[in-house]
């Protein structure tokens, strides 16, 4: 059941983030057919990350450490961001976030 809802969140949270950055690229380049597929997927997002069967509340919280990380990562790999002591200290705190989470309860 863990590694279940674990991969859930993960996939959620790239569908999300990479929705966003769908919608991103529609909105610059002027492009309402790639902004209606981002919002579709955002919709898809919706529905997977709800298929974890968790009060509404813990699903969301544990679920936002999925999405920061995701995005750090898709800034990082995709966009090529650069990352500041600042940027990786965030990480180290949802790290530690996620190991005391609820879903382990």
């Amino acid at each position: 059941m863990i590694y279940r809802t674990w991969l859930i969140f993960i996939g959620a949270a790239i569908l999300e983030v990479g929705a966003d950055a769908i919608v991103r690229k529609g909105l610059r380049g002027h492009s309402v057919v790639i902004i209606m597929i981002g919002c579709a997927m955002l919709g898809s997002y919706g529905i997977v990350v709800n298929t974890v069967k968790l009060d509404f509340s813990k699903l969301l919280g544990v679920y936002v450490a999925f999405f920061a990380l995701i995005s750090i990562l898709f800034g990082r790999f995709v966009f090529k961001e650069k990352y500041t002591k600042y940027n990786l200290d965030r990480i180290d705190d949802y790290y530690l976030w996620c190991n005391d989470n609820p879903v382990r309860q």
